[in-house]
């Protein structure tokens, strides 16, 4: 009995070991710019662009694929200062 619970002891710890070390070696930086950008829309949530509301409008424009002018409420500075923030914080680069 005891001998089960030192072996189990044993294997955990070399497991949160290997997690730990994996963690830190494989960690992604999260990309907040989708974030960035749903704060930056009007948040109707119209669907007037062509997606299901604001934040799938902010998902694709971090990703590349959105076109702001399609945003029929927001005004024409929101969107000069949605283009201009774009193009000041790029897609990050795929390794």
């Amino acid at each position: 009995m005891l001998n089960a619970i030192l072996a189990m002891l044993v294997i955990g710890a070399i497991c949160g070991v290997i997690l730990g070390f994996a963690g830190v070696k494989f960690h992604v930086e999260p990309d907040h710019r989708a974030e960035d950008l749903l704060a930056m829309l009007p948040g109707y949530n119209c669907g007037g662009c062509g997606y299901a509301g604001c934040s799938g409008m902010a998902a694709a424009l971090a990703d590349g694929d959105g076109d702001i002018d399609k945003c029929k409420p927001s005004k024409p500075e929101r969107k000069a200062e949605i283009k201009q923030w774009l193009k000041d914080n790029p897609k990050p680069a795929a390794n």
